[in-house]
């Protein structure tokens, strides 16, 4: 008999989602309103960002202490370093989106590993993954009858308030206009770098 046909997915992009156990307490709740009350907003393309950009620093350490224990299972698990390497938070801002707004497609540099922690999301409420290969793979384009793992050049997942996303800093990503939000969407951003010797002793 004829062997059936197997396809391998080989060199699979990392999007690690996970959620944290307990919801905004009375600090962290004021100070997010101290953030986005005091220290201020300004507009970026498509939303509003902090005009701190270093929030973790004073503000917000539980979440902070959750997205670095996170942080760490990810390189474990995904990057397997063989030398002890210290992956740290470098920069880290609050994102406001109003109803029918959006955060265009965008990437980030000078990071490792990036990261968004949901403290309030909207319905039906998503962040959208695109392939940065998309513009070789489609140099000949077919039109799809249904797209799947394999040829499909944007992903989208579902997120919800407490979750945690993390993926390569190079990863282009956004987030579509909302039609159904009816209230604000407050998103954390951040981004890491790390300590540690890298590549080879040669």
């Amino acid at each position: 008999t004829e062997e059936a046909p197997i396809i391998h997915g080989i060199f699979p992009c990392p999007v690690y989602i996970t959620k944290r156990d307990t919801n905004l307490d009375s600090t962290e709740k004021k100070d997010i309103k101290d953030i986005i009350d005091k220290e201020g907003m300004y507009r970026n393309v498509g939303n509003s960002s902090s005009d701190n950009s270093y929030i973790f620093n004073g503000k917000l350490k539980k979440i902070k202490q959750f997205c670095e224990e996170q942080l760490n299972v990810y390189v474990k698990k995904v990057i397997t370093p063989k030398e002890e390497l210290d992956f740290y938070i470098t920069q880290s801002w609050l994102n406001i989106t109003k109803p029918g707004e959006y955060h265009h497609e965008h990437y980030h540099q000078n990071s490792i590993i990036s990261g968004v922690f949901y403290i309030s999301t909207v319905e039906d409420d998503t962040i959208s993954f695109s392939d940065p290969n998309h513009k070789v793979k489609e140099l000949i384009y077919f039109e799809k009858k249904e797209y799947n793992l394999w040829n499909s050049v944007t992903w989208s997942f579902p997120v919800n308030n407490n979750g945690l996303i993390l993926f390569p800093s190079w990863l282009d990503h956004g987030v579509n206009p909302n039609k159904k939000a009816t209230t604000d969407r407050i998103s954390l951003s951040f981004n890491t770098f790390a300590r540690g010797t890298f590549g080879n002793r040669k």
